[in-house]
């Protein structure tokens, strides 16, 4: 919408064009300007690479960008078996190629996930296991499972000798990286983990995908000590944050998670409960803040105690730069006014009364001390800082904890601690996170524990290449076959083992989890449906003019061999943007012997059975005057499951007719 501004001209079209032009594309801008070569490219005209100009670029990059515009031809198979609270969950663990998976879930959860968090391989030369095919990268990853006997390609590492290095991960990265950006939500935010060896191409790569101007900032995570140090110690490792659109992100990221917030409010409950007496209760707190103040950083401040908990003074009564309000606060004991702040007072005098009142000011032994605000420890929040120390070995005890084993079941995971902390700052407690590279699921059970301790409703969407464990490994010798294995038996575990600690903090037996006395473990989502990647369930027609009466019958309403109606009712869904997540009913149909299914309560209805009668119809439309669906139904059905047009044509009347919004065969 265009009109006439303040300053009574009208917009600059061309530049409000570009603005818009900049978020959908903003790869296609080098120093704010357009790069019609690359525009032509997103656009699906591919050009020649070589150019005298500047650019980041390699090898394979064109084929990388047809990649990730190429669709997908696959689908995702439920499999209930291999779930936990199938009916429930509003959490999803995904088997297969990231990137086809990525390209799955583009309509279902376009402009979604409010975070991204991945911990791709670091390309050390032995954590590389994706090996794209740029011709049909569905038939690659069936090949790689072992799902298809063609050439029995195997899943491979990127060793330094290949001559090709940072060119494979860089194609690795890329089209998977232009997915992803698609399902954040306006203020979302993307997040790795990585160290040396990528960083520089992570950030490279992620400034023309996302745009440099919405590069938050780099952490410096020092997780390890370097024994055996060369020339420098190497003993950190960065988590970089990328916004889809810095301007929305919020301008302050604070979390109120914080281990040493917990300690002291624990302690303040405990003596609290203890001693009635208010002189006595500082005196006993301030004698164990003596002894414990060096370990108490960053609220080493707080070193008063009072019925509502352990608190200290804040300067924020001060007026932060420019003049304030103006007035005198009189001290309770000398009657004399206390000395000002320089720049005043930042509230009123109405405000600043009600805090006395409510015993919210602090004086000083005198008038010649500024007050302070009271700040409890348990209202305390931490900042974001872009250095922080935790020991990365944690990550292993983590799952040690878990598996009761003496030996790791995974490599290197990222600690629970570490990530929680990091979700904290950025996930609302209705959000959704997704993690395409997720590993041993450290970011599930990352997400669980946060929603136990706030009592968020936090969901997660988990993916992962079903990459075969090593014969010779722990996990193999363990029972697992492959990552996924792992990764879903975490889950399971870690869930029961945060609900059972919920339940004990509750009963007074413990106090592991913080803030949590108002959680109902039973309201703890610590479920997950289990999808698979695979080829589509609908058989496509080989047009073999020998066989052509044979083909038309393998092709018109025929699944692939060992597939179910589930497996078709969930790749409508997926063809329909709908979330796999989604209550899906299965209802009979009276008087008959077919079923329908209804998904989200009537938004869609599928019916593929092979008798479809007017008494299906009416059933439908029975469904869609009692749901009411908001945006409408739509309703899909088996083309061949009609007896003949007429009862197809009589079908497609009495649906009109019982406002059904959209009839589709397939």
């Amino acid at each position: 919408m265009t009109g006439i501004n303040l300053a009574g001209s009208t917009p600059d079209i061309a530049e409000e064009n570009i603005a818009k032009l900049k978020q959908i594309f903003p790869d296609a801008f080098e120093e704010g300007k357009v790069d019609f070569d690359k525009l032509k490219q997103d656009l699906g005209e591919y050009i020649d690479e070589d150019s005298d100009r500047y650019n980041f670029t390699w090898h394979g990059k064109g084929q990388a960008l047809r990649l990730a515009q190429t669709p997908s031809t696959g689908t995702l198979r439920p499999c209930k078996e291999e779930s936990k609270n199938w009916d429930t969950t509003q959490n999803l663990y995904i088997e297969g190629d990231n990137l086809e998976v990525l390209k799955l879930l583009q309509k279902s959860y376009h402009g979604k996930v409010k975070m991204i968090y991945i911990d791709p391989p670091y390309n050390t030369g032995h954590d590389f296991v994706y090996s794209d095919d740029y011709k049909d990268n569905l038939e690659n990853y069936l090949q790689l499972t072992k799902q298809v006997d063609e050439d029995n390609r195997k899943i491979g590492t990127n060793s330094d000798a290949s001559g090709r290095y940072h060119t494979n991960w860089l194609n690795m990265m890329y089209p998977r990286l232009r997915l992803a950006r698609n399902l954040l939500t306006e203020d979302g935010t993307m997040c790795f983990s990585i160290d040396n060896n990528e960083l520089t191409n992570v950030i490279k790569l992620t400034d023309e995908i996302f745009g440099e101007n919405n590069r938050i900032g780099i952490i410096v995570w020092k997780n390890a000590t370097d024994n055996n140090p060369t020339n420098i110690a190497t003993e950190h490792e960065y988590i970089v944050f990328y916004a889809k659109n810095k301007e929305n992100v919020d301008s302050q990221w604070k979390s109120k998670i914080s281990d040493i917030k917990h300690v002291l409010v624990d302690i303040g409950n405990k003596l609290n409960a203890e001693y009635g007496d208010s002189r006595l209760l500082q005196e006993v707190y301030s004698n164990w803040f003596s002894k414990n103040k060096l370990q108490l950083w960053p609220l080493d401040r707080y070193k008063y105690i009072d019925i509502g908990g352990v608190y200290t003074g804040s300067q924020s009564v001060h007026n932060p730069g420019r003049e304030g309000y103006r007035y005198d606060v009189m001290h309770p004991k000398t009657q004399k006014p206390c000395v000002q702040p320089l720049m005043g007072y930042r509230f009123p005098p109405d405000t600043m009364q009600k805090l006395i009142n409510d015993g919210r000011i602090i004086f000083g032994e005198d008038e010649n001390k500024i007050v302070e605000l009271k700040v409890y420890a348990k209202d305390y929040q931490e900042k974001l800082s872009s250095w922080m120390e935790l020991d990365g070995r944690l990550g292993s005890y983590d799952l040690k904890g878990l598996f009761d084993q003496k030996s790791n079941v995974f490599t290197n995971p990222k600690p629970v601690k570490l990530l929680k902390y990091l979700f904290s700052f950025i996930l609302g407690e209705n959000d959704i996170l997704l993690d395409f590279f997720s590993g041993s699921a450290t970011t599930a059970h990352s997400v669980m524990q946060l929603n136990a301790e706030d009592g968020g409703n936090r969901k997660f969407i988990m993916v992962q290449l079903p990459e075969p464990c090593d014969e010779q490994s722990e996990a193999f010798k363990a029972g697992y076959k492959n990552i996924c294995e792992i990764g879903k038996e975490r889950i399971r575990r870690a869930g029961e083992k945060i609900k059972a600690e919920l339940g004990e903090k509750q009963n007074g037996q413990t106090s592991l989890i913080d803030d949590s006395a108002a959680v109902n473990p039973d309201d703890l989502d610590i479920g997950f449906k289990v999808l698979e990647l695979n080829s589509s369930n609908l058989k496509k027609w080989n047009p073999d003019y020998d066989q052509l009466e044979l083909s038309l019958k393998n092709m018109i309403g025929n699944y692939v061999p060992g597939r179910t109606e589930l497996d078709v009712v969930y790749e409508i869904m997926l063809k329909y943007g709908l979330q796999p997540t989604l209550p899906v009913e299965q209802r009979k149909v009276p008087n008959t012997d077919c079923n329908v299914y209804s998904i989200a309560l009537g938004a869609l209805v599928i019916c593929l059975d092979d008798n479809i009668t007017a008494d299906v119809a009416n059933e439908i439309v029975r469904l869609n005057r009692e749901l009411q669906p908001e945006n409408g139904m739509r309703a899909v059905f088996k083309d061949i499951g009609f007896k003949d047009d007429s009862v197809k044509t009589n079908t497609i009347e009495i649906l009109k007719l019982g406002g059904v919004a959209e009839f589709v065969t397939i």
